[in-house]
């Protein structure tokens, strides 16, 4: 179960979970054990009931989803009880591919707008989908991005972010594919004013076999918000 929220710390997740397809328990395993106050989805389940698949995912990890199906398509957002959630919105992507209909969620938690992101696999709808993102959703302050970028660092989308935000993780451990990861694709990403802790993938068999991703997880600290 998540801690007693704090009014200085926001422990915050992002995790691309597959759908629940590959071992949901171990999924819910994973997210309970790191206990995030916020966590972002990508991948989360779709189709006719994918919105109630993802309630009760929320409900079993002890979380609420705020952002959950419609225009979030490919992500969604999930917060601990007890933070304060305001302007949420589901926001739908252009498909520029053919491919898979993407979207974000979007929401203010306890004064920080998060934006989490799902990019394309096509490098063209990545960076057109990355642009409007930027303009329209990311603010140079009290922002962080949580996402499944589909990219290594030192590509475009790295590059583009990294000009407005603040990779929380560096020189992380690689998150994809989770059972001998080789590629670092899943991202925190905070505006220069918010500070953190030390970023971590989790290990371990229950993120091996639980989806096809390692999550990331980080505490943002949160002493200025009152300023």
């Amino acid at each position: 179960m998540n801690p007693i929220p704090t009014a200085d710390r926001l422990r915050v997740m992002t995790y691309n979970v597959k759908g629940l397809h590959l071992s949901r328990p171990d999924v819910v395993a994973v997210v309970r054990a790191a206990a995030p106050d916020v966590l972002g989805v990508q991948e989360p389940p779709r189709g006719l009931l994918g919105w109630l698949r993802t309630w009760r995912f929320a409900r079993d990890v002890g979380m609420r989803a705020v952002v959950n199906g419609r225009g979030a398509r490919t992500t969604a957002l999930l917060v601990a009880h007890g933070r304060s959630v305001t302007g949420r919105s589901s926001v739908r992507l252009p498909n520029l591919s053919g491919r898979t209909n993407r979207g974000i969620a979007v929401a203010t938690v306890d004064g920080i707008r998060f934006v989490v992101v799902h990019l394309s696999l096509v490098r063209d709808e990545r960076a057109a989908h990355l642009s409007e993102v930027l303009v329209d959703h990311v603010a140079t302050m009290r922002t962080v991005v949580l996402g499944d970028l589909n990219e290594p660092p030192g590509g475009p989308t790295w590059t583009s972010l990294t000009t407005v935000l603040v990779d929380v993780d560096p020189q992380g451990d690689p998150t994809f594919p989770a059972i001998e990861p080789r590629q670092r694709i899943d991202a925190i990403l905070r505006s220069p004013d918010l500070a953190t802790g030390t970023a971590r993938v989790p290990s371990g068999q229950p993120v091996q076999v639980g989806s096809d991703h390692r999550p990331v997880v980080v505490d943002l600290h949160l002493p200025s918000l009152a300023a």
